[in-house]
């Protein structure tokens, strides 16, 4: 799909940072936002897997290798961040899981999720908000989850992470306006991934699909939608928000 040039969802002028872009969401977001013109940056965890990637990429589309989970392995990433000149949309995509319990919580596990969905977003925010305020626009978008909104069973590490990233959302976003620079959160509910069907059963998911009014599970596309509307020039006064993208799963 393209887009009429000088439109709302034109990102051709634009560069692009969306992190976790090989899979899943990421990928759909990437190719989204790709199709609609914009200089891309994407970030991956396997280095063999960017190197291919780079070898194919079209112009205009860079892979970079960024392994949050280690403190070293953000600040190699925030550096090379730090030396671009314009980074005008963020999408803070990447993400772990861990299924814990609160009595069960490993501290190892704790600190990589919350470095790769936390710690990661933060940092990240900070060095290409420096960048925005230069040129007096921006787009932040970080993708959470339900579980930041609501909580099943051994969710304790991931939905602690979830839920601060909404806070972080709220915080950024107050601090930013002033500079032209919006920030919003997308929540995807259950969405048909390899992740998703990697961690739930069959009859899993047939009992979820059952809790959702839209009776399925969304396509990485709609996800991408949402993100990539409060992306654009098309939003233009939606800041500190959560859009929950779940088929209806949260009203119960």
């Amino acid at each position: 799909m393209t887009t009429e040039p000088g439109s709302d969802l034109d990102f051709s002028t634009q560069t692009a940072l969306v992190t976790g872009a090989t899979r899943g969401i990421g990928e759909a977001i990437a190719a989204a936002l790709a199709a609609r013109g914009a200089t891309l940056l994407l970030t991956g965890t396997d280095p063999d897997d960017i190197a291919r990637r780079n070898a194919a990429a079209p112009p205009g589309r860079r892979y970079l290798c960024a392994d949050f989970a280690s403190a070293k392995g953000l600040e190699a990433f925030l550096d090379q961040l730090a030396a671009i000149d314009r980074i005008d949309v963020c999408i803070n995509n990447a993400g772990i899981n861990r299924v814990d319990a609160v009595d069960e919580i490993d501290p190892a596990d704790w600190d990589a999720v919350a470095n790769v969905n936390l710690r990661a977003p933060a940092l990240i925010t900070g060095v290409v908000a420096r960048t925005m305020k230069r040129h007096g626009y921006g787009r932040i978008v970080n993708v959470s989850s339900i579980w930041g909104h609501r909580v099943w069973e051994k969710r304790a590490t991931y939905a602690s992470t979830k839920w601060g990233l909404r806070g972080l959302t709220a915080a950024s976003a107050k601090d930013l306006a002033a500079h032209g620079i919006l920030v919003n959160t997308v929540s995807p509910g259950f969405t048909d991934t390899a992740l998703v069907r990697g961690n739930y059963s069959a009859e899993e998911l047939a009992s979820v699909v059952n809790r959702i009014p839209l009776g399925r599970l969304a396509r990485t596309d709609e996800i991408a939608t949402a993100v990539l509307f409060l992306a654009s020039r098309g939003n233009s006064y939606i800041t500190g928000q959560s859009l929950v993208v779940d088929g209806g799963y949260g009203l119960g």
